[in-house]
């Protein structure tokens, strides 16, 4: 006897897969006579249908994700950045005082070796050590 509509009748109104669902061998005729979704009901409350256990894990555990050579960011080096951008304004300033006979061209040699030992911290720094030297 094929009870595989039956099945899925249960299936569908227990809410759950066609696997699930067990005909008990000793009411296989009581099930083959049911026919409304109360019928399949009623037969589970009997016993005579049963829900098999959900096989495998129940618990769905996150997945870890391991961070790959290609996913590290480096942290940028802002310090470099910072000499690179003082060292061009305080290159640009020297080559201004040059221009307006202010230092001569040993002065502004010995400044540009200055600038690139990071012997000045600002613009104005550099401009008041030129003061002082001139006076």
């Amino acid at each position: 006897m094929n009870l595989g509509k039956k099945k899925e009748l249960a299936a569908k109104v227990f809410g759950v897969g066609k696997d699930r669902i067990i005909f008990m061998q000793q009411s296989l005729n009581e099930i083959k006579e049911a026919i409304t979704r109360q019928d399949i009901i009623d037969l589970h409350n009997s016993g005579a249908i049963q829900i098999r256990e959900v096989k495998g894990r129940r618990t769905i555990k996150k997945r870890k994700h391991r961070r790959g050579i290609g996913k590290v960011e480096q942290k940028v080096n802002k310090s470099k950045q910072n000499y690179v951008r003082l060292s061009r304004k305080l290159r640009a300033t020297t080559k201004g005082l040059l221009r307006m006979k202010k230092i001569d061209k040993e002065e502004y040699y010995d400044y540009r070796r200055m600038i690139k030992a990071s012997r000045f911290k600002s613009r104005r720094h550099l401009l008041d050590h030129n003061r002082e030297n001139n006076k």
